[in-house]
């Protein structure tokens, strides 16, 4: 009777040693996944950030033109959709970023509560 209630025990003891494991494992694989998600983002943003400047300048550039009478307007509306494109995916990236770095803070343990979060009034 002792035996079977010490591996009884024995077996919720290793169960509990695997499941802890399992969690630190997951963690650290969590962890891992979104610092590399983090310093991909940033170079991506980063290009898409100079990708946002040269459309810019074409934006600047189509405008003097158009307003020169060298170009028609259609080639400003073009060079404003491209520039309203490069943007929209800045932003996602950004987005991303912050998705990432909420999961890293999560995956490390780290946890707020809403209380903590700056009022729209501070931001």
């Amino acid at each position: 009777m002792r035996r079977a209630t010490v591996s009884q025990y024995r077996a919720a003891y290793d169960q509990t040693v695997a499941n802890y494991r399992q969690t630190v494992l997951s963690a650290f694989q969590q962890a891992e996944d979104n610092l590399a998600a983090l310093r991909i983002l940033s170079q991506s943003s980063q290009q898409q950030n100079e990708a946002v400047q040269a459309a810019q300048r074409n934006l600047d550039e189509a405008t003097a033109r158009y307003k020169a009478g060298l170009d028609p307007y259609l080639n400003v509306i073009t060079a404003q959709l491209n520039l309203s494109g490069d943007q929209q995916t800045a932003l996602n990236l950004h987005l991303q970023q912050l998705v990432a770095s909420v999961q890293l803070i999560k995956a490390l343990g780290g946890s707020w509560a809403d209380s903590q979060l700056p009022s729209s009034k501070e931001m």
